[in-house]
């Protein structure tokens, strides 16, 4: 099975109640949480795409706070949930594939420079596959946008091996996980950054916050992931 039939297959055995995505916490953990860190470098005027955008619940919001979102993922059966919602908030939904680099160059002839808000895409991605996303990011963003990324530390790692070996097994959202397949891939902290400098973007900002799940410990606590964002553009 391919990683598009694994994703495919993911989304559409996904409950559509919200919270049943492990990454899938509310906005007001995640967009709302992240915006101080980003908003400062997202001029006014442009488009946000939002890559990556699963099943649309962070486009929503973001379209709270800027003119026009395009959310944007490769899984048709995640476009599908997207556009299931019952309230988008004016953000709109297309299927695009991040690899392919004519299709980031037609998406920007249509809109110009955009932000790009990009939450963990790239751990997700073979090491081909992320340069790949850093060339298309490169095309996106233009000369005037910027890409706010988040990422999963390498710590996270240790958060989401003790949820799997959990006494009473690991949390149903966890394990859907990886019943289609989607093992996250093996991703040095550095590597965000290398992969994007190495597609000609700069480093404008970086930071560590926690990325919220859905998922709660034994104390009730919130399972956080250690991670890292970045914010990056054209110098």
């Amino acid at each position: 099975m391919t990683t598009t039939e694994q994703w495919e297959s993911f989304w559409r055995a996904a409950p559509p109640a919200p919270g049943s995505v492990f990454w899938d916490a509310g906005p007001e953990h995640t967009v709302a949480r992240q915006l101080p860190l980003f908003a400062p470098h997202f001029s006014a005027g442009l488009p946000v795409v939002d890559a990556g955008c699963g099943n649309g619940t962070q486009s929503v919001i973001l379209a709270a706070h800027f003119a026009r979102v395009v959310g944007v993922d490769f899984s048709p059966a995640a476009i599908a949930r997207a556009r299931e919602l019952s309230d988008t908030g004016g953000a709109e939904f297309r299927v695009l594939d991040l690899t392919d680099a004519q299709a980031a160059a037609a998406l920007h002839a249509e809109l110009g420079d955009v932000h790009v808000y990009m939450r963990g895409v790239l751990h997700q991605c073979t090491p081909e596959g992320r340069a790949r996303v850093a060339a298309s990011l490169a095309v996106l963003l233009g000369a005037r946008g910027r890409a706010f990324l988040v990422e999963p530390a390498v710590a996270a790692k240790d958060t989401l091996t003790e949820l799997m070996r959990r006494p009473e097994g690991p949390p149903e959202s966890l394990a859907a996980v990886f019943t289609h397949g989607l093992t996250p891939m093996e991703m040095d902290d550095a590597e965000v950054g290398v992969v994007c400098e190495a597609a000609g973007l700069a480093v404008f900002a970086a930071g560590r916050e926690p990325l919220r799940t859905v998922e709660h410990g034994a104390d009730g606590a919130p399972v956080e992931l250690p991670s890292q964002w970045l914010v990056v553009g054209k110098g």
